[in-house]
């Protein structure tokens, strides 16, 4: 890991919480090979957002090997589907028992996705057993498949242009040469 990062020298690597550690090593071997060998790498910083783990839709770990990820090649019925899955506040039992939007998955995806007046809606009724996981479920899906769409448009133009993507990498590999 320390390799790909170094030896583009960067200054900052965007990375989830979980990865501070391989950046925090990667800064260490920067720091030891510059002492060696005068001043060759920066020390990257760890860019980390406001929002740095977010949680597959069973609330472990978002992974592959879980298979409990949201692709973005994801279609619109899969996105829907799996957050129709996502696990929400844990102590909500029934439609009827208020919620803690705090400990839910699918509110810390509003956060990310929604509208802050949705996002305030949505803490708001929850708290008072106001709107339910189904329906707070499906406002944020609708809200994370729109954010989506550009994404999942600019890959469908991709996909019918290999030859593009061949010379894009091609000229992304000569300015790493």
């Amino acid at each position: 890991h320390a390799a790909d990062i170094i030896i583009y020298k960067a200054d900052g690597v965007p990375v989830g919480i979980d990865q501070v550690p391989h950046v925090e090593i990667t800064r260490e071997i920067a720091r030891r090979f510059n002492f060696l060998y005068g001043d060759v790498f920066p020390e990257p910083q760890a860019l980390l957002t406001q929002t740095p783990k977010i949680l597959g839709y069973d609330r472990r770990k978002m992974s592959k090997s879980y298979n409990n990820a949201i692709y973005l090649a994801d279609s619109t019925y899969e996105i829907a589907k799996k957050v129709a899955q996502m696990i929400t506040d844990p102590q909500r039992a029934r439609r009827s028992d208020p919620g803690d939007p705090d400990v839910c998955n699918v509110f810390a995806f509003h956060k990310l996705y929604s509208t802050a007046e949705t996002v305030a809606r949505v803490n708001q009724e929850c708290r008072k057993a106001e709107i339910g996981c189904v329906e707070c479920k499906q406002l944020m899906a609708q809200f994370l498949i729109d954010a989506l769409e550009p994404i999942r448009a600019k890959r469908h133009f991709y996909e019918q242009k290999p030859q593009l993507v061949e010379d894009i990498i091609a000229e992304g590999c000569q300015k790493a040469r």
